[in-house]
């Protein structure tokens, strides 16, 4: 799989977590003097577990990209005036663990509900924008049709 032993996947792990090297390492299990250097020894040195970071980091910030129609729904359940929920966490600011964590709920006001639908309306082409065409000159109109019954 990843090729790293136990102890460089726990120090992956958790720095991906974290982004504290030193702290990551010691809680993997390295001892002291090696924690002290692990930033640059087991992250920017580059190997396996520089690699490893790299490519888990890549898929978090896969997984936390909107879709479209993630998005798009979104913007319908606020439209909708449905409540949103939205977490807040506080965390130690050594350890980076979360000490207290609260769900919440938000329900949009009549203005944010109306700028959703008039994004969710832009988006779906909905609206036509009006354009202001200017002429520089006036034209001309050529009668090139001849004949005597032209009143």
């Amino acid at each position: 799989m990843s090729g790293l032993n136990p102890r460089q996947q726990a120090f992956a792990d958790e720095y991906i977590i974290t982004g504290n090297a030193y702290q990551s390492a010691l809680k993997a299990g390295y001892k002291e003097n090696y924690a002290k250097n692990a930033q640059e020894k087991l992250v920017e040195k580059g190997g396996k577990v520089s690699e490893y970071i790299k490519n888990k980091l890549k898929e978090v910030q896969i997984e936390r990209h909107l879709t479209m129609e993630e998005a798009l729904a979104i913007t319908a359940s606020i439209a909708k005036g449905e409540p949103q929920s939205f977490v807040v966490r506080q965390r130690d600011p050594d350890t980076k663990e979360i000490i207290a964590e609260e769900i919440n709920e938000y329900s949009a006001g009549f203005k944010e509900r109306n700028q959703a639908l008039e994004h969710f309306y832009k988006i779906n082409a909905a609206f036509i924008d009006k354009q202001q065409v200017e002429i520089s000159e006036a034209p001309t109109f050529v009668d090139d049709i001849s004949g005597d019954d032209d009143g």
